[in-house]
């Protein structure tokens, strides 16, 4: 004999359902917090006050990166619109995953006849190389350039 269905049972599947529905967004809400690097720039009305007056300075650079990375060193060649050496005074370059800044490397590049090469041990996946060098005119130069390493299943 089936049991009769009451009020009190469709409260409780109610609760129950809304109850695995709230723990299930508490959790996916702390899991993004929680892998989330931080904020771009402090301040993002600032920033875009500048955004057009840099881009338009590092495109007159004319510079180019191409990036090769063959599982033991990370390999920059960074060309200016002549295609020879870019004159670099200062850079910093960072590889890092595009979600978290756990696995973040900070290279320290050592110029090569005009490349710059690091040693570099990265795992398979998805990276994100970051390049902010600076022109000996003063001008900064930014550039992110997605790099998969491995091999990809198909």
């Amino acid at each position: 004999m089936a049991r009769e269905l009451t009020g009190r049972h469709v409260l409780a599947i109610t609760v129950a359902a809304f109850g695995i529905i709230i723990a299930v967004n508490v959790l996916m809400a702390v899991k993004a917090v929680g892998t989330f690097p931080g904020l771009e720039v402090a301040n993002s009305y600032v920033a875009s006050q500048r955004f057009d007056q840099e881009r338009t300075a590092q495109k007159s650079l004319g510079w180019t990166v191409t990036p090769d990375y063959d599982g033991r060193e990370m390999v920059l060649a960074i060309r200016d619109a002549q295609g020879n050496p870019a004159p670099i005074r200062d850079m910093e370059v960072t590889v890092g995953r595009p979600t978290y800044v756990r696995d973040d490397r900070h290279l320290n590049l050592v110029n090569r006849g005009g490349l710059y090469v690091a040693p570099l041990d990265l795992p398979a996946g998805l990276w994100n190389i970051h390049i902010r060098a600076i022109a000996w005119d003063g001008t900064e130069f930014r550039q992110r350039i997605d790099h998969y390493h491995g091999s990809r299943v198909k």
